[in-house]
């Protein structure tokens, strides 16, 4: 092959170095060396290139076989296609058969089983009922007793009561003149809670006056002239009377 190339390279170069013909764009080449080189080139092709051109010689006989050979697949695998799509129905078919014969068993027993549920139920409804009715006719029986018990015990103890009035009304008396004597007791607590709260009252107006008085004092004190001495004991001694006065 690189032969091939090598003679292709110097054919070009004769053809780029030969002589032009005048008013042409044609040239004159050299016969001889052109044929050498072509010769060379023919005998450097691989023998490759001859498989290639038989393999392109037999290229309609060998695209015919290879389609006919695809038919013959696609044939083949529609009939697989087919067949197996053929025996997937049926057995989907069987299983849809025996899901719904499954189901109709499901459901038959489902019901079988929820009568029998409802019957126990209406029995053990019935028998509660029963017992119901009996428990209440036992109950009002009981309370019809214990009200004609408690009816007479009301007239028993209404009879003992109307005996007892007696006792009733001095109760009653009694009661009235503790409740009398309580009043009376609260007021004098009263009175003698006012009378104390006023002499209180009265002590502290009297501290009051006796403080208004120092007061004043101090305030003549502060008014007098400033050459005037403070008389300090004086204002002291009142100040000692009233502490004394308010013990």
């Amino acid at each position: 092959m690189y032969r091939v190339f090598e003679a292709l390279d110097e054919l070009v170069t004769i053809v780029e170095e030969a002589r032009s013909v005048p008013m042409t764009s044609g040239c004159v080449v050299p016969r001889g060396d052109v044929l050498e080189l072509l010769d060379e080139v023919r005998d450097s092709y691989p023998s490759e290139l001859d498989d290639a051109q038989d393999v392109l010689d037999h290229r309609d006989e060998l695209v015919n076989k290879a389609k006919t050979e695809a038919d013959d697949s696609l044939s083949t695998a529609r009939s697989e296609a087919e067949k197996t799509s053929s025996e997937a129905r049926a057995e989907a078919e069987k299983m849809l058969a025996d899901a719904r014969e499954r189901a109709d068993e499901i459901v038959a027993q489902a019901r079988a089983d929820a009568e029998q549920t409802i019957n126990n139920a209406r029995r053990e409804y019935e028998d509660y009922i029963a017992r119901a009715q009996s428990e209440s006719d036992r109950m009002v029986q009981a309370g019809r007793a214990a009200y004609d018990q408690s009816i007479h015990e009301g007239r028993s103890e209404q009879a003992r009561l109307v005996s007892e009035t007696e006792v009733v009304q001095q109760s009653q008396h009694e009661a009235k003149r503790v409740v009398d004597e309580a009043h009376e007791e609260a007021e004098r607590l009263r009175s003698d809670c006012d009378a104390y709260v006023d002499s209180r009252l009265a002590d502290f107006e009297e501290l009051l006056g006796r403080t208004l008085r120092t007061v004043g004092k101090g305030r003549q004190q502060l008014r007098r002239p400033m050459s005037a001495p403070f008389d300090y004991e004086e204002w002291q001694t009142s100040e000692h009377g009233a502490a004394v006065s308010e013990h």
